[in-house]
């Protein structure tokens, strides 16, 4: 169990200047994205036994948005274009996207569900959703929304401003760049 301290002593302001609500939230997240990596392994390998835990974001946005470019799941996700390719490559050799020409641009391909992909995915996250329902159980449906909102709301704030020092996108060598190499 971890213990939130907001409002805790040595979280107010002027610990080097930074807000205790601020620190707070830095554990908070930790906490969080912790839990929900081990949970995207759980759920990778429950869609199909050899999936990786990452590729299971890449389905739930095929399965919400439908077919999408992979210069565009690659924008959508902050990654490089070689980093999307691989892993659609292995999601295609699971039998779990197919391709198919753009018809608005011949050069172009959209990624898309297949139906074994969209079945399994399907099950997937209705047991997910099942989970997040018992977690949540005595929150008030007002607070569920609420939480979503201002996860949207963080996230939308991600697409907008530029990455953090460290947090580059790739370079043309596919490899991102640091501080040090500039």
């Amino acid at each position: 169990m971890h213990n939130t301290g907001v409002g805790g002593a040595g979280d107010g302001e002027g610990r080097a200047g930074v807000d205790g609500a601020f620190l707070a939230l830095e554990r908070e997240l930790s906490v969080f994205l912790r839990r929900a990596r081990a949970n995207l392994g759980e759920l990778a390998r429950e869609v199909h036994p050899d999936l990786e835990p990452a590729a299971y974001g890449l389905l739930a946005r095929l399965g919400e948005a439908g077919q999408m470019r992979a210069t565009d799941l690659a924008a959508y996700f902050g990654v490089g274009k070689a980093t999307m390719s691989r892993q659609l490559r292995a999601l295609e050799r699971l039998g779990l996207i197919g391709r198919a020409p753009d018809p608005d641009d011949g050069r172009a391909w959209l990624v898309h569900l297949t139906e074994e992909g969209r079945a399994r995915f399907t099950r997937v996250r209705g047991g997910l959703r099942a989970r997040y329902a018992q977690r949540l159980e005595g929150w008030d449906r007002a607070e569920v929304a609420e939480l979503a909102r201002l996860l949207h709301r963080l996230n939308a704030g991600h697409e907008t401003e530029p990455a953090a020092p460290g947090l580059e996108p790739p370079t043309e060598s596919g490899r991102a760049s640091t501080t040090s190499e500039r």
